[in-house]
């Protein structure tokens, strides 16, 4: 049922139009009722309504002001104007903002019904629209996810504007800021951009474009300066900030899901690029792939000695003065994951709260779905800050003899170790020892082993190409099934999962 708000500052009037009209039976609902521009503009903004009917002349704010203000906001809603002023300023101005109607008072209950139907079946034929337009992106992403008939690309290549093969081709994706963006303005992005000859656009959800050149003519760098200027020029009449993935160049419409592909996973780059760049597969293939150097004792030592400030620079060594130009995006993602997974292990180490964190995959998750290094370096700066006043408030001083059987664990995780055979050592009651640790550490001796053992084995999985069944054993599990539940359990994560996302 779609929303109704009625604006109107006399109050016998406001009561009258609520009551005019059957509104359920037009499949509406009157949600809000509303003496003038500003409290109705309250009133939407807690809950939006599809149809607004308001006066012009109201105190605070008049009608005129509340539809821009509102226009602002949401392009779809639609309004009627009721005015006793019949001047042709207030229609002029009315049909500029794009008034669905406008009527003169007394209200005639006809008329007023009239419009109001008129209204919502304006509102279906959008939602109409809405949902056509759904289905043409599901048929795209089905053709360039490969999922089409070879005998249906010709339909799609029509679709684009090609009406015979030019020769040669080149994809590329460009992506948008969101950031403060109105869809209105991608719209007009988009109708200039299809003005241009020999290009073809396909709107790909949430906020990147397919854009398709024809012009087998150009090589890499006249194809790359093409999309440049391109970007330029959408920056400067526009004021939208894009990133955009060249792909390569192909001759046949079949091979166009795969340059899609390509270009797609060039937009991983924007993270340490930035809006307003545009690059190309070749500009990117010699760039480091190593991680970038991370001292994870450093960042550790900061963290336990509670040194805020210290860790907030060194996250800024990190992530903005460490990493050059020339690291390629999964380098960066590389390091990250190491820093997730270390701050994680401090998380479990001292048990901290974990409902006052993030875990280790929606951390992964944010590091994944930032926009730039900067994104990043502020999720984890959250993250560290959070950990560390955390252990304000935690008692972290063990006794000596739980420091001797944590160095103890440290130095021969390897090895078949109970907590029988350490109280034997240091000729202590095995049960009354159980019961001292577990208080200081916040953990019983089996599970600060296993996570022990589990911390070396995630350094071993990012650190080498030590298979996962050596790795096991390397940490004292001969069972690598056995290894795998116990590392999810610790992580999150399996350890074969683990090291994909080092491979991003």
């Amino acid at each position: 049922m779609k929303k109704v708000m009625l604006v109107e500052d006399e109050e016998l009037i406001l009561q009258g139009l609520k009551n005019i009209l059957d509104w359920e039976s037009l499949g509406l609902e009157v949600v809000h009722m509303a003496h003038d521009g500003l409290e109705a503009l309250e009133m939407w903004e807690k809950e939006p309504v599809h149809i607004v009917v308001t006066d012009i002349s109201m105190p605070e704010m008049d009608g005129l002001t509340l539809l821009r203000k509102i226009r602002e906001k949401e392009e779809q809603v639609r309004f009627i104007i009721l005015t006793g002023y019949d001047e042709f300023n207030y229609a002029r101005e009315a049909i500029r903002l794009e008034v669905e109607n406008y009527i003169l008072k007394p209200i005639d209950e006809e008329e007023f019904r009239r419009q109001i139907k008129e209204t919502v079946q304006k509102l279906e034929e959008m939602d109409k629209k809405r949902i056509q337009y759904i289905d043409e992106k599901t048929q795209w992403m089905h053709f360039l996810n490969g999922g089409t008939k070879e005998e249906e690309y010709g339909k799609y290549m029509e679709v684009l504007g090609f009406k015979k093969d030019c020769g040669g081709y080149h994809a590329a994706v460009l992506k948008w800021s969101v950031n403060g963006l109105k869809e209105k303005k991608i719209s007009d992005v988009i109708v200039e951009l299809k003005k241009k000859e020999g290009l073809g656009i396909v709107h790909l959800p949430p906020d990147s474009l397919l854009i398709v050149l024809a012009d087998g003519d150009r090589d890499e760098t006249g194809v790359w300066e093409y999309f440049t200027e391109l970007q330029n020029q959408i920056d400067s009449k526009f004021n939208v900030m894009t990133f955009i993935g060249v792909g390569p160049s192909f001759t046949s419409f079949k091979e166009l899901p795969e340059a899609y592909k390509k270009a797609k996973r060039l937009q991983k780059y924007l993270i340490i690029e930035g809006y307003g760049s545009c690059i190309s597969q070749s500009q990117i293939q010699d760039r480091k792939s190593e991680a970038v150097s991370m001292d994870e004792s450093r960042l550790r030592k900061f963290i336990l000695k509670k040194e805020k400030d210290a860790a907030v620079d060194y996250m800024e060594d990190v992530f903005i003065n460490n990493m050059q130009k020339d690291s390629s995006a999964g380098a960066l993602y590389q390091t990250a994951v190491k820093m997730a997974v270390l701050i994680q292990e401090i998380k479990k180490e001292y048990k901290l709260d974990s409902g006052r964190f993030h875990d280790l995959s929606e951390l992964i998750e944010t590091i994944f779905s930032a926009d730039d290094i900067l994104g990043i370096k502020t999720a984890f700066v959250s993250e560290i800050t959070e950990v560390i006043e955390c252990m304000h408030e935690e008692n972290s001083q063990y006794t000596p003899v739980v420091r001797q059987i944590i160095a103890e664990v440290q130095h021969n995780y390897k090895e078949d170790m109970n907590l029988k055979t350490l109280a034997y050592k240091y000729h202590m009651n095995a049960s009354y020892l159980g019961q001292i640790f577990q208080k200081e550490v916040g953990c019983s001796f089996a599970q600060y082993l296993s996570n022990t053992k589990n911390s070396i084995a995630k350094e071993l999985i990012l650190n080498t190409n030590m298979k996962i069944n050596d790795v096991a054993r390397q940490v004292g599990y001969p069972d690598t099934s056995y290894f795998y539940r116990k590392f999810k359990q610790c992580y999150g994560v399996s350890p074969a999962s683990l090291r994909e996302m080092k491979k991003y």
